[in-house]
């Protein structure tokens, strides 16, 4: 087992049309209005930008974001990621009733070198903490989608 790799799947279920979602997923630049561990994120140009996110554990990661899939209307969002993460995330979004289900799939080797030597003892604690991570977005998103509005 590589105890660096990972493989994450989360499932939001959110109160807007999966076409508001989409409008908002798709403009990572305001991730961090709505995401509280996405501290930073700065376009260098109209497909990549770098990200900065930090959740529960005193540590940042820092990566560049490059779009490799954007289709509107099957409901995907895919970056490939390179820095103290390499991989991939993809967001695909499907209708579910009046609201949208959000599937948040990731699939990264973590190359920051604490977190590589930390690697056996850290990685439950490292799990815990990107689901913290995702369950703060999960209830940001709700919150701004509602805020904007946007909800059903």
């Amino acid at each position: 087992m590589d105890w660096c790799h990972y493989r994450f799947r989360s499932h939001w279920n959110l109160p807007a049309r999966p076409t508001a979602v989409y409008d908002v997923l798709q403009r990572a630049d305001d991730y961090p209005h709505w995401w509280p561990q996405v501290r930073e994120v700065t376009r260098i140009d109209d497909t990549t930008g770098t990200v900065r996110i930090r959740s529960v554990l005193p540590y940042d990661l820092a990566f560049t974001a490059r779009e490799v899939r954007r289709d509107r209307v099957a409901g995907v969002l895919e970056i490939e990621m390179t820095g103290d993460l390499d991989g991939w995330a993809r967001w695909t979004l499907t209708a579910a009733g009046t609201g949208t289900l959000a599937r948040y799939d990731q699939e990264v080797e973590v190359c920051k070198n604490l977190l590589r030597r930390l690697a056996v003892p850290g990685r439950p604690v490292f799990r815990a903490n990107h689901a913290l991570m995702m369950r703060a977005g999960r209830r940001g998103l709700t919150a701004y989608l509602t805020a904007d509005g946007q909800a059903v």
